[in-house]
Protein backbone atom coordinates (compact mmCIF):
# COMPACT_ATOMS: atom_id res chain seq x y z
CA UNK A 1 0.00 0.00 0.00
CA UNK A 2 1.27 3.53 -0.92
CA UNK A 3 1.48 6.46 0.88
CA UNK A 4 -0.82 7.77 -0.66
CA UNK A 5 -3.58 4.51 -0.02
CA UNK A 6 -2.73 4.86 3.66
CA UNK A 7 -3.42 8.72 3.66
CA UNK A 8 -6.71 8.70 1.77
CA UNK A 9 -7.98 5.65 4.18
CA UNK A 10 -6.92 7.01 7.42
CA UNK A 11 -8.70 10.23 5.70
CA UNK A 12 -11.76 8.49 5.43
CA UNK A 13 -11.41 7.34 8.51
CA UNK A 14 -11.45 10.41 10.42
CA UNK A 15 -13.80 12.06 8.34
CA UNK A 16 -16.06 9.43 9.70
CA UNK A 17 -15.01 9.38 13.30
CA UNK A 18 -15.63 13.51 12.60
CA UNK A 19 -19.20 13.11 11.42
CA UNK A 20 -20.00 11.08 14.68
CA UNK A 21 -18.16 12.78 17.32
CA UNK A 22 -20.15 15.97 15.85
CA UNK A 23 -22.98 14.26 16.33
CA UNK A 24 -22.60 12.55 19.86
CA UNK A 25 -20.87 15.58 21.48
CA UNK A 26 -23.38 18.69 19.47
CA UNK A 27 -26.68 16.50 18.09
CA UNK A 28 -25.62 17.53 14.95
CA UNK A 29 -27.19 15.50 12.80
CA UNK A 30 -25.96 17.04 9.06
CA UNK A 31 -22.38 16.61 10.76
CA UNK A 32 -23.19 12.94 10.50
CA UNK A 33 -25.23 12.54 7.37
CA UNK A 34 -22.22 14.94 5.04
CA UNK A 35 -19.91 13.16 6.46
CA UNK A 36 -21.12 9.72 6.12
CA UNK A 37 -22.20 10.56 2.39
CA UNK A 38 -18.72 12.20 1.78
CA UNK A 39 -16.80 9.16 3.12
CA UNK A 40 -18.68 6.55 1.05
CA UNK A 41 -18.98 8.77 -2.57
CA UNK A 42 -14.85 8.79 -1.33
CA UNK A 43 -14.97 4.95 -1.45
CA UNK A 44 -16.47 4.23 -4.24
CA UNK A 45 -14.74 6.63 -6.29
CA UNK A 46 -11.45 4.30 -5.25
CA UNK A 47 -12.86 1.42 -6.04
CA UNK A 48 -11.39 -0.72 -8.85
CA UNK A 49 -14.29 -1.03 -10.96
CA UNK A 50 -17.31 1.32 -9.94
CA UNK A 51 -16.22 4.23 -12.23
CA UNK A 52 -13.89 4.87 -14.99
CA UNK A 53 -10.43 5.21 -13.81
CA UNK A 54 -10.10 8.41 -15.20
CA UNK A 55 -13.78 9.46 -13.79
CA UNK A 56 -12.35 8.08 -10.45
CA UNK A 57 -10.16 10.15 -9.96
CA UNK A 58 -11.94 13.32 -10.70
CA UNK A 59 -14.85 12.49 -8.43
CA UNK A 60 -12.76 11.77 -5.71
CA UNK A 61 -10.74 15.35 -5.90
CA UNK A 62 -13.95 16.94 -6.62
CA UNK A 63 -15.32 15.59 -3.43
CA UNK A 64 -12.20 16.73 -1.60
CA UNK A 65 -12.26 20.29 -3.07
CA UNK A 66 -16.04 20.65 -1.79
CA UNK A 67 -14.75 19.43 1.95
CA UNK A 68 -12.18 21.64 1.44
CA UNK A 69 -14.41 24.73 0.38
CA UNK A 70 -16.62 23.06 4.03
CA UNK A 71 -13.90 22.63 6.22
CA UNK A 72 -12.39 26.66 5.16
CA UNK A 73 -15.60 27.92 5.90
CA UNK A 74 -16.35 26.35 9.39
CA UNK A 75 -12.54 27.25 10.05
CA UNK A 76 -13.28 30.91 9.06
CA UNK A 77 -16.70 30.92 11.66
CA UNK A 78 -15.19 29.35 14.54
CA UNK A 79 -11.08 30.24 14.86
CA UNK A 80 -10.67 27.23 16.37
CA UNK A 81 -7.89 24.62 14.88
CA UNK A 82 -9.86 21.76 16.26
CA UNK A 83 -11.31 19.75 13.99
CA UNK A 84 -11.86 22.01 10.84
CA UNK A 85 -8.61 23.42 10.63
CA UNK A 86 -7.17 20.05 10.82
CA UNK A 87 -9.67 18.27 8.43
CA UNK A 88 -8.56 20.97 6.03
CA UNK A 89 -4.83 20.32 6.65
CA UNK A 90 -5.52 16.91 6.10
CA UNK A 91 -7.27 17.43 3.21
CA UNK A 92 -4.77 19.80 1.40
CA UNK A 93 -2.58 16.70 2.31
CA UNK A 94 -4.46 14.03 0.76
CA UNK A 95 -4.85 15.81 -2.50
CA UNK A 96 -1.59 16.59 -2.70
CA UNK A 97 -0.44 12.95 -2.52
CA UNK A 98 -3.04 11.59 -4.58
CA UNK A 99 -1.92 14.63 -7.62
CA UNK A 100 1.17 15.29 -7.54
CA UNK A 101 4.02 13.19 -8.26
CA UNK A 102 7.25 12.92 -6.25
CA UNK A 103 10.70 11.69 -7.85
Amino acid sequence: MSLSDLAFWVYVVLLLLGGLFGFYKGKSKISLVTSAVSAALLVLAVLPGVFQPAFSRVLANVIMAALLVVFAIRLGKTNKFMPSGLMLVLTILVLALRNLKFH
